[in-house]
Order: C-alpha cells, then sequence, then structure tokens
C-alpha cells in the first residue's frame, strides 16, 4: 500500500524524461532499512529499452521526482542502478490511515469483480476413508477458493466423484466377504485387490443389522445394495471430516451424470466427426499425437464397451468450460501429472480457450515425529486417516501445516512441533499475537483506557512503530499476490513476518501507562494489527482465539 502514495510521483517522473509505459513500476520493501523504505529496479529494467547505463537512468529519475507532500526524506541510488526511497514518518501515518478507514475489508480487492471461479478440490471417491493426501488436497483448494474471493471472484466450490465402475463394485465385493466373515464363515476368501481397512468391518456390520445374516451368494441384487450402503457410509465418513477440517463444498459433480445424460455419447461422436478418435484392436482411441506429437495416442473406451478415466475426465472438463467460468482450477496430486497434458490438448483441440484452466498440482505428505518417519498411528495400529491426525493435533494446526510450504515441496508433517503450545509451533504464534491484543485491550479497559477510533496515528513515530505499519501495509497486496499465483504459502509467510513485526512493537513500545495521545495511537496500531491477523488467518480457514 505504501507504493500506491509513491508510484503517482515516479510516473509523472517517467513521462518527463520520455520513458514511461515501456517497462512495469514495480516496488519492492527491502529488507534491511539500510536500503530504504521502497526499493524499484525501473531504470535497470529500462536500460535495454534506452540503451543508457542504469544509473544515469536513475539519477534523471530522480532529478524529476516532485513529492507535493512532505512524505520522503530522501532518495538514492544504490549498486547497479537501484533507486531506494527513505520515508518520513508522515508517509506512514497516511498509509496507516488508509487502512484503519477500510476496517474489517482490509485485503479485499476488486482484482476478479465481475468474474467467476471454478475450484475443484478432495473428489475423494466414496471407496474408503480420507487420508493425509485428502487433508492436503483440501487445505489448499479451500485456501485457493478463499483468496478468490477475496480477490472478488464468485467462487464455486466443487468435488466431482464417480460412485460407478470397477472401484464400486471392488467394495461391495469387499463389503460382502467381511459380511460372510461377521456371519459366522471367517474362511469366506476376501477379494485379492479388495479394500482391507477396518471400516468395511464397521460397514458390513451395519448390512447384518439391515438385512441380517440371511445373504449367502454374491448375486447382483446384493452387492448393488451393498454398494449404496458402503458408499453412503464413506460419503458420510468424508463429510464428516471435511466439516471438522472447516472445509465444505458448493456442488458435488457425480460422474456417472456423464452417462445418463448423454454427454459421453455426444462427446464420443464429436471426436469421431472431427477425426480425433479412431478404432483399432476393438478399441476407441483419442488420436493425441495428431494435436501433439510429444502425446501418445491414449484408448478412451476399451474392448469391453467400458470407458478409461481420460474419456469422463475431457466431458467433465468440457462441461465445466460450458459453465462459462472465467477460471478454472483443479488441485490434483502428483499421481495425477500423466493426465494433464492428454486433457488438456483434447479440450484445445475441442476449441476451448485452455489458458482458463489452472491445474495445480502438489505433493504428498509423510509424518515424522522424534526425527523419524511415522507410518502407523499409536492409537490404531493403523496407517494415519485424516480423521486421525485432526483428532490429535486439531483442525487449525492441519490447515495450516498443510499449506505453509509451497505445494510442490514434499510435505514433512512434524508431530513433535504440532503438538508444541508454544513458539515453535507456527500456529501458536500467530493465534497468539491475536488474543495477547485481546488480552490488551481488555487489560487497558480496567484502567479505564478505552479505545479512541479516532485517535491521532501521527504520534507513531518509534522505529518499531513504522517496522510494524510497513508490515501491516504489504497484507493487501499480498493477499492479491497470493491469489494471482494460487500459493497459500504466501499468506502464512506475510503472517509469520508480521507477528514478528508486532512481538517487536509489543516490546518495545508501551501502551498502558504512556501519555494519552500516544497510548490511543498505539492502541490503535494493536487494533488494525489485530484485524490484518484476523483477516489472514480466515483466509487460511483458521480461527483467531481471544484467550489462549
Amino acid at each position: 500500500m505504501m507504493h500506491v502514495l509513491i508510484a503517482p510521483v515516479f510516473e509523472k517522473a517517467l513521462i518527463s524524461i520520455h520513458a514511461h509505459n515501456i517497462v512495469p513500476l514495480v516496488f519492492d520493501i527491502p529488507k534491511l532499512i539500510e536500503h530504504g523504505h521502497l526499493s524499484t529496479n525501473i531504470a535497470m529494467t529500462l536500460a535495454r529499452h534506452l540503451k543508457r547505463k542504469p544509473a544515469d537512468i536513475a539519477q534523471d529519475i530522480i532529478n524529476a521526482l516532485v513529492f507535493e507532500d512532505d512524505i520522503v526524506e530522501s532518495v538514492h541510488i544504490a549498486g547497479a542502478g537501484f533507486i531506494n526511497i527513505y520515508a518520513k514518518p508522515t508517509l506512514f501515518h497516511k498509509v496507516i490511515e488508509s487502512i484503519r478507514l477500510k476496517g474489517s475489508d482490509y485485503g479485499r480487492t476488486e482484482y476478479g469483480k465481475g468474474k467467476s471461479a471454478n475450484v475443484e478440490y478432495v473428489s475423494a471417491n466414496p471407496t474408503g476413508k480420507l487420508h493425509l493426501g485428502h487433508g492436503r488436497n483440501a487445505a489448499i483448494g479451500d485456501t485457493i477458493a478463499n483468496l478468490l474471493e477475496w480477490a472478488g471472484y464468485k467462487v464455486t466450490r466443487e468435488y466431482y466423484f464417480n460412485n460407478a465402475g470397477n472401484q464400486m463394485n471392488m467394495l461391495a465385493k469387499s463389503i460382502f466377504a467381511r459380511y460372510r466373515q461377521l456371519c459366522g464363515t471367517p474362511e469366506y476368501p476376501f477379494p485379492e485387490d479388495g479394500y482391507h481397512g477396518d471400516y468395511i468391518k464397521d460397514i458390513a456390520q451395519k448390512a447384518i443389522e439391515l438385512y441380517g445374516a440371511e445373504y449367502r451368494d454374491p448375486t447382483e441384487e446384493i452387492l448393488f445394495s451393498l454398494r449404496k450402503i458402503g458408499e453412503e457410509w464413506c460419503f458420510s465418513s468424508i463429510l464428516h471430516t471435511l466439516k471438522k477440517m472447516k472445509i465444505h463444498q458448493d456442488t458435488f459433480f457425480n460422474e456417472d451424470s456423464l452417462y445418463h445424460d448423454g454427454t459421453i455419447d455426444i462427446l464420443l461422436n464429436e471426436l469421431k466427426i472431427k477425426g480425433l478418435s479412431y478404432d483399432k484392436d476393438g478399441a476407441t482411441w483419442f488420436n493425441f499425437s495428431r494435436i501433439d506429437e510429444s502425446l501418445t495416442d491414449r484408448v478412451i473406451v476399451k474392448q469391453t464397451g467400458e470407458p478409461t478415466y481420460r474419456l469422463p475426465d475431457i466431458a467433465y472438463h468440457r462441461n465445466k468450460f460450458e459453465r462459462n467460468y472465467d477460471i478454472i482450477v483443479d488441485i490434483f496430486g502428483a499421481d495425477h501429472i500423466a493426465t494433464i497434458p492428454d486433457v488438456t490438448a483434447a479440450l484445445k483441440a475441442l476449441d476451448y480457450d485452455t489458458k482458463k484452466l489452472k491445474v495445480l498440482i502438489y505433493q504428498f505428505v509423510t509424518l515424522w515425529e522424534n526425527g523419524e518417519q511415522v507410518k502407523m498411528s499409536k492409537r490404531s495400529g493403523k496407517s494415519y486417516t485424516l480423521d486421525e491426525l485432526i483428532d490429535e493435533v486439531g483442525p487449525d494446526i492441519v490447515r495450516f501445516f498443510f499449506i505453509m510450504r509451497g505445494a510442490q515441496t514434499q510435505l514433512e508433517f512434524d508431530l513433535n512441533i504440532a503438538r508444541e503450545q508454544n513458539d515453535k509451533n507456527p500456529v501458536y504464534y500467530l493465534q497468539y499475537v491475536h488474543a495477547r491484543i485481546c488480552s490488551m485491550i481488555s487489560n487497558a479497559a480496567d484502567k479505564e483506557l478505552i479505545p479512541n477510533l479516532d485517535a491521532q496515528l501521527h504520534f507513531l513515530t518509534a522505529p518499531a512503530e513504522l517496522t510494524l505499519i510497513t508490515a501491516l501495509s504489504r497484507f493487501e497486496e499480498s493477499t492479491l499476490k497470493a491469489a494471482h499465483a494460487m500459493e497459500p504459502q504466501i499468506i502464512a509467510e506475510y503472517l509469520r513476518e508480521t507477528a514478528s513485526a508486532f512481538h517487536s512493537f509489543y516490546h518495545d513500545c508501551r501502551i498502558i501507562g504512556e501519555e494519552q495521545n500516544i497510548s490511543q495511537a498505539r492502541i490503535n496500531l494493536a487494533l488494525i494489527t489485530k484485524t490484518v491477523i484476523h483477516n489472514g488467518l480466515a483466509i487460511l480457514g483458521i480461527s483467531s482465539p481471544e484467550k489462549m
């Protein structure tokens, strides 16, 4: 936000030296105060276009700068041509006043106003409980949906699932095997590729409660009934886990509907007419190599008439494009990476604008404890489920840990740190800022120091105060940057830096017991910090406790 007050002056200077709109004017906040409060490399990026030395261009820009308000102390050239700006406290006061006026909406922008986005995430089939990979998918997807909403988009949160096909048939056969074993035939064979989790026994027990122990043979009718019981049980479990993680979706799209409404048949016919498919060895192939020589032709309908997963994937994405979203976001695990080029190429061949499609790939999660990888839960003796992890460390910590690293980075989830109730735990560190401010305001009120929301902010001149204002000024651009890049970890890192700036302010700047005007200004600064921390945590789907 600080650059908003500085940029117009630089724009006028660029116009005066005939260097306007050649390259973007970008400002950064230097990490070291010795390099100024703001910095730009505009002279260096202009050098190639103007065929001049960056330092000479920088000097021309500085000579043309005219600051009407008393907001800048000095401007200097550094290094090969960086322009460093040193601000007066007046600039900080203008910034913090602007933030105060925005109130609880600070951090929201209109970048995506009038545009729509579809974010598909989780999308686990109803064949079992959610695992840790699903959890990371959920946290990334839900946070990106939040970021897009804060950027002004109208967002649809979507869950895509398949309750048909071989995997559901195998679920039914697995339930039937456990059903027979529970009904007094322990030697009944279990399917080689069946689902082995203990939850299958729970579903089988429910089947016994509903139908008794009468079933002897896995007839089509019996397997259909068991499949429906299994699907309902698994979906109920999935939704229960997502609710614990504070995640919801607006739309649940059933893959099976693509067959019932004729979408698959229409697609197959169009592929044939366009010459994008051909028949070979009794199967139907998609002619990917015709579109892109780097791709390999793939079977989309087997000899048996059963489609491969690429066909419904293409049809489903086509459906999303037909719903006219401006952005379509897919959150996929690394095991899906091979299918993305094929689906994208197919959509492009069908004349869809694939620039609208953003596919985010995330790496999987490993649990660590005492320096060793943990594969089994101590409580269950089985592989960790997402449910167990949430129960053990809480939904806030689970969500934050899943997004605090870039999606394409392998995530090592440290259980020791997750259990800490101190500054070693990054979630505790952030939430404690919010709770500390709430406690401070309460203590001030006990001493009859009631916040004056119209307090004069020009009393904020201490270095720790100005550093905190600088951190707060970056929130809006951080939310926009994170939304544009679709990288939630940008907000996690921003909050950590802002929390650090607040702790320094709290340590260096006394609030209660100071002169009235200074105390009120500092209370206002603390309240604005509270709003920023609350809003940042809300974007990440994390609570802001008032007491800890």
